[in-house]
């Protein structure tokens, strides 16, 4: 593998572009060779912008184009597959953004697809590349708060995507759509998950109603070892974008996470008062750019992946049993 990699970018929607404008400027391995869009205007706007030589709008002709050493896929999850099927086939390296499909059918044949062809894929999980994150596993892999027991997960966004982005066979629903983070990171953690019991209802935005999924939702977990779990998701945080993370262990607990954005507090008579975080990106984007350079690193390096589709996968069926599990007000297996 080259020193310096050419990447296509499919998909230049809202993190596509964010995406773009990570890999021609913050990731020294690459260079954004080309990027494609089925509107056209988008992605030339994109190309001119990034400086990438080549503006498509037919995926299928950047994961051909013989420059391109990898792809980044960014499209909506709904059209990973095809993207990821045509890009193994090309035999390009794969970069693809969570989760990896709206169905496990849909994942499995993109797993079967790049073990056939046999081309590096890394998933995008980029919550195991913020800081908090690493450092949090690196004490719990030390023994620093003796053996874990239990894992505790919130995930809060300050208000919802448009209704028909959360229809489920548009986003895939809250526990794929939102609760996929939540799911890798207790199997990151903790281990392979056997049973949930979800809990979900319409309860803050009644235009919802009807859609097929829920706006607030709990998640009771059980680990394969014993251990035990908690996910709460819910599409209107209102005060800001909050993600928090807690693993209790038989010596000592660590939590990760924050809710003011900037250092600074102000005080005033009966009053104390500090900023909140915004969004994802504000939150995330170090460990987006990491994950990039990471990509770019072990493809470079000759290193493994270290999200694979199996983990995306695994993080999925999870997923499905706890929407399944809130459907049907009761406990279900995770595997099969």
């Amino acid at each position: 593998m080259k020193s310096k990699l050419n990447v296509g970018l499919v998909g230049v929607g809202r993190m596509g572009l964010a995406y773009a404008r990570y890999l021609s400027s913050r990731v020294p391995g690459a260079t954004l060779h080309a990027v494609s869009d089925v509107r056209a205007d988008a992605a030339e706007s994109v190309r001119a912008e990034c400086g990438a030589a080549k503006a498509y709008t037919d995926y299928h002709a950047l994961v051909n184009d013989p420059a391109v050493d990898a792809v980044v896929v960014m499209t909506p999850t709904k059209l990973h597959l095809d993207v990821v099927v045509a890009a193994a086939r090309a035999g390009k390296a794969i970069f693809c953004e969570k989760p990896l499909a709206l169905t496990i059918e849909d994942a499995t044949r993109m797993h079967e697809a790049v073990t056939k062809s046999g081309v590096f894929f890394q998933l995008g999980f980029m919550r195991r590349f913020d800081a908090g994150y690493v450092a949090a596993k690196r004490k719990i892999d030390a023994g620093v708060i003796g053996k874990p027991c239990v894992f505790k997960s919130t995930s809060k966004d300050k208000e919802r995507p448009s209704v028909d982005y959360l229809r489920p066979e548009n986003s895939g629903g809250l526990f794929i759509d939102m609760g996929i983070h939540d799911f890798d990171l207790a199997r990151w953690f903790i281990g392979d998950v056997a049973s949930v019991y979800s809990t979900g209802g319409v309860l803050a935005y009644p235009e919802m109603q009807g859609i097929g999924d829920w706006d607030n939702a709990i998640t009771n977990l059980r680990f394969k070892n014993g251990c035990i779990g908690v996910v709460t998701l819910s599409r209107n945080g209102i005060y800001g974008y909050g993600i928090h993370t807690e693993i209790v262990g038989t010596e000592g607990t660590i939590q990760i996470g924050y809710d003011r954005e900037t250092p600074v507090l102000v005080m005033r008579k009966d009053t104390v008062e500090h900023d909140t975080i915004p969004g994802f990106y504000e939150r995330f984007e170090d460990a987006y750019i990491a994950q990039l350079q990471d990509f770019v690193r072990n493809l470079t390096e000759s290193r493994p992946p270290p999200i694979t589709a199996a983990d995306g996968i695994a993080a999925q069926r999870i997923a499905h049993a706890a929407t399944r599990s809130a459907q049907e007000n009761r406990v279900v297996e995770v595997e099969g």
